[in-house]
């Protein structure tokens, strides 16, 4: 039996490759930026984190000291459940807000595109000047909050010098932060439900409750699935809004410090950087771990219908 020779096949497969090496050349930007400072640093992450290393001095390998050294470190659990309670009181609040703003405003027949404009304006201002104008907010003399209570009869609060009041501070400031952004991505996820859904459900008598359940939420699946992962992301890498309100310390009782302002006084306050690279691991395991759970809740919710 006669077989046909793969040499010319393979000859003419790396031809049709290298006949789009224009297509490549173009996309090499990308890929060169990337390697540079995306592969590089995350290399170097991993290995520095096996390594004790201060910035000046040799690196010294000490296997998995750092990894040990941080869980029976009391600092790190405590970051750690601060990230996770601010997490919580900010991205559950932000994203019920944000989906009943957005229905809202697809019910809304006038000045549309200035409510549009109005919720995306937080989410394009400086974090930093947001991070001090809410600490004049919550000061204890001269903040509106407590001239707010004050004026009903209440009295003051020390907001940013006692622990509930610094995760209160914190969170309320994540939400006027964030809840405009998610609410335009709920209002396009909301824009492209059919409308003929909801007149079927009209005729049969379905009220605005039983349809926002029936028809709303099943279909904003995916849009929810989607503000809840990004939110995971970004709540649990929370850093400016601690960092400027209360310092690098976290505030009393340091209620205030979260694992990325920990990773931050680690490694440019305390000049060690191995620690810190452990640090970064387990930030980046512990939102894939979230991430996970809320792919899992949400996706096997939506797979179980």
């Amino acid at each position: 039996m006669r077989t046909t020779p793969l040499t010319g096949a393979s000859t003419g497969q790396r031809r049709r490759v290298w006949s789009y090496w224009r297509f490549y050349l173009a996309l090499s930007p990308f890929y060169v930026l990337f390697a540079v400072f995306g592969l590089y640093p995350m290399l170097s992450t991993i290995v520095l984190a096996f390594q004790r290393w201060d910035g000046l001095s040799a690196r010294r390998f000490t296997g998995l000291d750092n990894f040990a050294f941080l869980v029976k470190d009391p600092t790190f659990w405590q970051s750690l459940e601060n990230t996770v309670v601010l997490f919580l009181m900010s991205t559950v609040p932000t994203l019920v807000l944000a989906l009943l703003l957005a229905v809202m405003l697809q019910s809304a027949v006038r000045f549309t595109n200035v409510y549009r404009i109005a919720y995306f304006i937080p989410n394009v201002t400086s974090l930093v000047a947001m991070a001090i104008f809410f600490s004049s907010i919550f000061s204890t003399n001269f903040g509106l909050v407590n001239a707010a209570l004050r004026s009903l009869g209440i009295p003051q609060q020390d907001w940013l010098g006692q622990p509930w009041g610094i995760k209160i501070a914190i969170s309320t400031m994540i939400v006027w932060q964030w809840v405009g952004y998610n609410t335009l991505i709920y209002l396009a996820g909301l824009q492209a439900i059919p409308k003929d859904q909801y007149e079927a459900a009209k005729v049969d008598g379905a009220g605005a409750v039983r349809t926002f359940f029936s028809i709303t939420l099943p279909q904003l699946r995916p849009v929810v699935l989607f503000t809840v992962v990004m939110s995971t992301i970004g709540g649990l890498q929370t850093f400016t809004e601690p960092q400027v309100m209360v310092g690098n310390s976290g505030g009393t009782g340091q209620s205030g410090m979260t694992v990325v302002l920990f990773f931050y006084r680690a490694a440019f306050l305390d000049n060690d950087y191995g620690y810190a690279a452990a640090i970064a691991l387990s930030i980046f395991a512990l939102v894939l771990l979230f991430t996970a759970i809320n792919w899992r809740i949400f996706r096997g919710r939506g797979e179980d219908r």
